[in-house]
């Protein structure tokens, strides 16, 4: 039997406001177990809740940059469950009326030389994007058997954004989950760490047979914080269901969690419906009003959206929609490439894109480094990619000279070319110097000269090689070509 996958993904993005969503308690992560967390997150007796403006603004940010509807007025509702780090027993959330209802996103996904499967475009609908505050965080290790409890976390932001179940693979849902990543980083509403939870995705997986209008019975995997264990947790899942289902075996709805150890999901409770969580408004909270005024006052302060940015490149620079998504893939990417075209120009865009997403990126890889974390400064780029552009330097040894100037950390702006003066690098590109060269290297070398001459395209290679070595690899190989094929004809 052919099966189809199913999958939705709901992602809880902690907004970056400096305090708590309805108290003042600070948000910083990594303080000590339980000092972050007051009375208000707590819902100690005679506390009220107040909402951080903030978090709002963030959310309507949110909103408009994926052509979702603002809800001129939204509520917030009390979701009713018992857990050791939830004391009050509730968590405080929007579920029938959310603030942004809606939206798009459009991902890439990228081609699969396994399966064959080539790269195409896709657009993701969102349901909706709800406020709501985190819960606290049991803690497992170093206490004898016994589970510690941090109530830091407790009543942090978060923004939770649920698609459509539109997915049909795991690399449809990484490269959802890789581009909401990038947005919200790009507006700067969520730092988008990972490793401390910032930014975390709970998959809905179900499968059904091909051509089935009915949607399978689905299993949610709970917070998967980083892209190869959605991946890896997605994969497993529907290999389980169909194994099951073939063999007889019933899904059932549940909540599992991902062991990225042994690579496979376990049961982790039974899934709740909505009726479970027994949601009613806040008593203490009015609704959310959205006027107007506020949405345009944020719209009017949205930075370029990487779509818009990505065509600008596209039209400015003529530059490939693989580039123009690969330089747009976060902010800061952005801000470089662009920051080395007003030094070298924009005629060298395309220069500029090779190496900024490839030398570049291949360094900072290697090092474990952001690209704000550069070594290499924007300006010292642009100024090696002018010597590579006027011929002073071969691509070759321009390779040499970024290595260096990441090496030494060099501060100085004319980095390569005090290190091209001082080792010497400049490319001999002076016709008569060069012909000579090339004169000398086709007298010695008789045998290869009449390998060419009778059809052997291997021996024109072997005399450009010995030129080369004979000035040291400093003579300019494209005119060294030129050269040689005059000489031979």
């Amino acid at each position: 039997m052919q099966w189809e996958v199913v999958i939705g993904l709901e992602t809880h993005t902690q907004l970056s406001t400096a305090s708590k969503i309805f108290s003042g308690a600070p948000t910083r992560f990594g303080a000590e177990a339980n000092t972050q967390a007051s009375v208000v997150d707590l819902a100690l007796p005679g506390t009220l809740p107040v909402m951080n403006r903030g978090a709002v603004a963030r959310a309507i940010c949110f909103g408009l940059s994926i052509g979702a509807t603002i809800a001129p007025r939204s509520v917030f509702a009390r979701k009713n469950y018992f857990y050791p780090d939830l004391p009050k027993g509730y968590q405080i959330s929007q579920y029938e009326l959310p603030v942004v209802q809606g939206g798009t996103v459009t991902i890439q996904v990228p081609a699969n030389e396994k399966t064959g499967q080539e790269g195409y475009e896709k657009i993701i609908e969102l349901t909706r994007a709800h406020l709501e505050e985190d819960a606290g965080k049991s803690l497992h290790e170093d206490y004898a058997g016994m589970t510690g409890v941090d109530l830091n976390r407790a009543g942090t932001p978060l923004l939770e954004i649920v698609t459509e179940p539109v997915m049909r693979s795991a690399a449809e849902a990484v490269a959802y989950a890789k581009t909401l990543h990038s947005l919200v980083m790009w507006l700067g509403i969520c730092d988008g760490n990972m490793q401390e939870g910032s930014f975390r995705c709970d998959a809905n997986v179900s499968v059904r047979p091909v051509g089935q209008k009915e949607f399978g019975t689905r299993a949610e995997i709970k917070n998967l914080n980083s892209f190869r264990f959605l991946e890896e947790a997605i994969n497993y899942e529907v290999r389980r269901q169909i194994e099951l289902i073939e063999d007889g075996g019933t899904v059932v709805q549940e909540t599992r969690l991902y062991d990225p150890d042994r690579r496979e999901t376990r049961s982790m409770r039974s899934k709740e419906d909505a009726h479970d969580y027994r949601y009613f408004p806040d008593p203490d909270l009015a609704p959310l009003l959205i006027g107007a005024d506020w949405i345009a006052r944020v719209r009017s302060e949205l930075p370029e959206l990487p779509v818009a940015m990505q065509a600008r490149f596209m039209q400015d620079y003529a530059l490939s929609a693989y580039d123009a998504a690969g330089l747009t893939s976060s902010k800061a990417v952005a801000s470089y490439f662009e920051a080395v075209l007003a030094k070298v120009g924009s005629a060298h865009a395309k220069l500029a894109a090779n190496w900024i997403m490839g030398e570049v990126a291949s360094q900072l890889n290697r090092a474990g480094l952001e690209m704000a974390q550069s070594p290499v400064s924007a300006t010292q780029l642009a100024l090696l990619l002018a010597r590579i552009a006027d011929s002073t330097v071969s691509t070759k040894t321009a390779k040499e000279i970024f290595l260096a100037i990441w090496d030494e950390r060099a501060e100085d702006e004319t980095a390569a070319d005090r290190i091209i003066d001082a080792k010497g690098l400049r490319q001999i590109s002076d016709s008569g110097a060069l012909e000579a060269i090339i004169d000398e290297v086709l007298a010695a070398n008789p045998k290869s000269v009449e390998e060419y001459r009778a059809g052997k395209e291997k021996a024109f290679n072997a005399l450009i090689g010995q030129a080369m070595k004979a000035t040291r690899g400093k003579a300019n190989p494209q005119q060294v070509t030129e050269l040689l094929k005059q000489k031979l004809a």
